[in-house]
């Protein structure tokens, strides 16, 4: 029988199957039914940035204007206790990779919060920087500066693997991950899903498009990583995205992935879909002769990336060159 097992941002995961933060993670009684339905590693839900400081700022008092440090300072300490008590829960009820998220866009306390996290038992951290850049004064390169702050401010408070989650909002994600990588990034993950906007044309009213991924998502994160993979070879990658089955999964360690991160098959169809991927990733490898992940892991990344503007846009030219 074919072994699945992979490694990923320096942890050993049975296979390469780990689901991805939000509400199916965000306690440690799920997270166990994870487990037994074969998941490789577990991200727990977020801890996010932005609602520690909007309920910071509703809880602040004109009346008493001395007293919103304290209170501030209280709603910060209840969120991180809520969240290393999940970490604590989870290791417990858990024996595969329990990893915490972070979901920032700052650089303020994330660092003095990731001790805390590694403290609590976490195995490693991602850091889910997610923003677009809209300021007209903004300047070029800041955002991506922003990584490598955070980056290393996290990681001169813990010594447990750090993973980045970058949005797909970046002119080139290479030069990015060579400096997250260089900085001390154990792995990437690639990429972020952005919240779907949609306008209601009867109501005038802006409305979310679809909440959950589509098959067809997966395109970009197999070309960044089929580049990446070879550009910055010493740093692992993650795929998330429209990792729906067990050919997309195929195809996102083709190009170079060492795991994949899934969540909304996992809404629609639940650990039923998580057996069936591993199935269907173990069938295909033994019908194709591979042993072990890193038979072939890879096997499709780019070759030249110098190359790769001149491959995409032959292929472009010749897919829509016939089209009248």
């Amino acid at each position: 029988m074919s072994d699945l097992k992979t490694t990923f941002a320096g942890l050993q995961l049975k296979n390469p199957f780990i689901v991805s933060s939000s509400n199916l993670t965000d306690n440690a009684s799920k997270n166990q039914e994870w487990e037994k339905a074969g998941a490789g590693a577990i991200v727990l839900k977020s801890l996010f940035e932005e609602q520690i400081l909007w309920e910071s700022a509703h809880i602040m008092s004109e009346e008493h204007p001395d007293a919103n440090d304290y209170l501030s300072g209280y709603l910060r300490a209840h969120y991180l206790e809520e969240y290393t008590r999940l970490i604590k829960d989870s290791k417990a009820a858990c024996s595969i990779p329990i990893i915490a998220s972070i979901n920032c866009y700052t650089d303020k306390e994330w660092a003095d919060f990731a001790k805390m996290i590694q403290e609590a038992g976490a195995d490693a951290i991602e850091l889910n920087l997610m923003a677009i850049q809209t300021r007209i004064d903004y300047t070029y390169g800041a955002f991506e500066q922003r990584h490598v702050d955070i980056l290393k401010h996290v990681l001169s408070q813990v010594s447990i693997p750090v993973i980045v989650k970058l949005g797909n909002n970046l002119t080139n994600p290479i030069a990015l991950i060579d400096r997250l990588h260089a900085t001390g990034a154990k792995g990437v993950v690639l990429f972020n899903r952005f919240y779907q906007t949609d306008i209601d044309i009867e109501n005038l009213a802006y409305t979310s498009g679809p909440v959950l991924s589509e098959g067809g998502e997966l395109s970009n994160a197999l070309r960044w990583i089929g580049i990446a993979a070879t550009a910055v070879g010493n740093i692992d990658y993650a795929a998330s995205g429209g990792v729906n089955n067990a050919e997309s999964m195929i195809k996102a360690l083709l190009a170079g992935a060492s795991a994949v991160e899934v969540c909304s098959v996992l809404y629609k169809d639940g650990p039923a879909r998580l057996q069936a991927m591993l199935e269907g990733l173990r069938e295909w490898m033994e019908r194709h002769g591979y042993g072990q992940i890193s038979d072939f892991k890879g096997k499709m990344k780019a070759k030249d990336v110098e190359g790769v503007n001149i491959f995409e846009r032959t292929q472009f030219l010749k897919y829509f060159g016939g089209k009248q």
